[in-house]
């Protein structure tokens, strides 16, 4: 049986290799590319075209959704697994939405991240067992049917306040101006029902989702 090829994307060095490392150990599996960095994928994948793509959130240059979009608009997004540390509640449905087949939080044990990879070559979508019943379950919780609300941008900007980013980073990263953050910001305090930028910050990082989840 010829290998299935795997190109891994994500700027820690120890996860990236100890991912790549496992994947080649599979006989059915072999990693074909790696990178840390939005542009060198881009780069690759204009003459790679692997069977799946696993691709972190968080990039050194960049946001992986972003990229994700990127390589959708190109005709070049092979069949995508998410490992993200970022809420797979939040995040999972709309990365769905926008085209990737899985979305498994970083916390997964290897198995896991090998089983999804093999779901998605099967033509499946792969999501934790935690996911799948979360959503069969007939109502979110209030918090998550918030986050609903939010379009892809926002979503993005309020994902970059919980990693402690200030307006320059954030619009450094997502190239837009610091004022524009300013502005979604204030749309988010509004949508999540939030009276203060502290509110919001606090939020981002986890302070009332995690009792609310």
């Amino acid at each position: 049986m010829t290998p299935r090829n795997i190109y891994v994307v994500d700027d820690h060095p120890l996860i990236r290799k100890g991912l790549c490392h496992a994947i080649n150990a599979e006989a059915d599996l072999r990693v074909c590319g790696e990178s840390a960095s939005c542009r060198e994928t881009l780069h690759d994948l204009q003459t790679q075209t692997p069977d799946v793509l696993v691709l972190d959130l968080s990039l050194s240059d960049g946001n992986g959704w972003r990229l994700m979009q990127q390589l959708r608009a190109q005709g070049n997004l092979p069949p995508t697994l998410i490992l993200s540390v970022c809420d797979e509640e939040i995040y999972a449905k709309r990365l769905l939405q926008d085209g990737a087949r899985g979305y498994l939080m970083k916390d997964e044990p290897i198995p896991a991240v090998l089983a999804a990879i093999r779901k998605i070559l099967a033509g499946h979508l792969a999501f934790s067992d935690h996911m799948v019943a979360r959503m069969l379950q007939p109502e979110n919780a209030p918090s998550v049917q918030l986050m609903d609300h939010l379009s892809n941008r926002e979503l993005q900007v309020y994902g970059l306040l919980g990693q402690e980013m200030g307006n320059k980073a954030i619009a450094a990263r997502l190239g837009i101006s610091p004022k524009t953050i300013g502005t979604y910001k204030s749309r988010l305090r509004v949508k999540l029902d939030l009276r203060t930028t502290h509110d919001l910050l606090e939020h981002a990082r986890g302070g009332y989702l995690g009792d609310q989840v």
